[in-house]
């Protein structure tokens, strides 16, 4: 299970000494715990990529807004964050196999119109979390439906 492996990093990050990277991955299993308490449950793979997708959206957001007030230190430390979050994640999607699933998942569902997008995100979001910026897969999800 990826938190069992996350857990064991943590362990490894403890022995050698890396106080950066220790200090992400309690981040993380912090995020995961607080998750579990909340929902009286016990994430799969799947529900950890979710928590994990969302840590990197909100890092993103952080650097952007560190960049326009010109704190470099504190984006940087953000993008660290990022790539040790993003060592969890299954391996990108190209543009090309992200579109090759927009167009199964349009077909699958009937998809004609903006208002099947619910139904064709539905599809893809098990498919794609943690795999692709599903902000940009939405918009891309919006122009083949027409919008």
């Amino acid at each position: 299970m990826l938190s069992q492996r996350i857990r064991e990093d943590m362990k490894t990050a403890m022995k050698a000494g890396e106080k950066r990277r220790l200090g992400v991955i309690r981040l993380i299993l912090a995020a995961i715990k607080q998750r579990e308490v909340d929902e009286r449950i016990e994430l799969d793979d799947t529900q950890v990529l979710a928590v994990l997708d969302k840590m990197v959206k909100q890092r993103r957001d952080s650097i952007e807004q560190f960049e326009k007030a010109g704190r470099n230190e504190l984006a940087e430390q953000e993008s660290f964050e990022i790539e040790v979050l993003q060592g969890y994640m299954p391996e990108a999607l190209s543009e090309a196999e992200i579109d090759a699933m927009i167009a199964e998942a349009m077909a699958g569902t009937g998809a004609v119109s903006l208002r099947d997008m619910g139904k064709v995100m539905g599809q893809l979001k098990p498919k794609i979390q943690g795999r692709a910026d599903m902000g940009a897969v939405s918009a891309l999800v919006k122009q083949r439906l027409g919008a």
